[in-house]
């Protein structure tokens, strides 16, 4: 299964849309638990080590991920941290003024399975199309399936 990633016509939006055999609960604590956040994060070419995390309303992150010699690291802030939806900021490092503001609403649909929104609003159409272009579905959909896989094992 692969994430629908869709950009708006008329809005500097990303919008990712994907099914998960797991349970509400259990995505929030994936995207809330630095161990957790680490084993699925990203492309399968890079592994994540968390500098920081405390993922409450007002909390802020830090990781890096690494690649063959290469470290890419990424901050921000979660402004609001509820089991139905996180708000935060995201930045690489390596584009410090590209901030986005990000959204991520677990949608429960019974039995089990959860559809995961996730939203980047970034500041212009030509930073959205950049990141469109950057590879971003390879990390993403590696990633979402690395969590698919953790919740099939019980590991979430």
């Amino acid at each position: 299964m692969t994430a629908k990633i869709e950009a708006d016509d008329k809005l500097p939006i990303i919008r990712i849309t994907r099914d998960f055999d797991a349970t509400p609960e259990q995505l929030f604590r994936a995207h809330t638990d630095p161990e957790l956040f680490a084993k699925w994060n990203g492309p399968d070419s890079i592994s994540t080590k968390i500098d920081y995390w405390d993922a409450r309303t007002g909390g802020s992150w830090r990781y890096v991920g690494h690649r063959e010699g290469e470290e890419f690291a990424f901050h921000g802030s979660f402004h609001e941290v509820r089991p139905d939806l996180i708000v935060q900021t995201f930045t690489w490092e390596g584009q410090p003024d590209g901030v986005a503001l990000e959204t991520l609403r677990f949608e429960d649909l019974g039995n089990g399975r959860t559809r995961l929104h996730a939203q980047s609003l970034v500041d212009s159409i030509e930073s959205r199309d950049a990141w469109l272009q950057s590879g971003m579905e390879v990390g993403v959909n590696e990633g979402y399936a690395r969590l698919e896989h953790l919740a099939k094992n019980g590991e979430l």
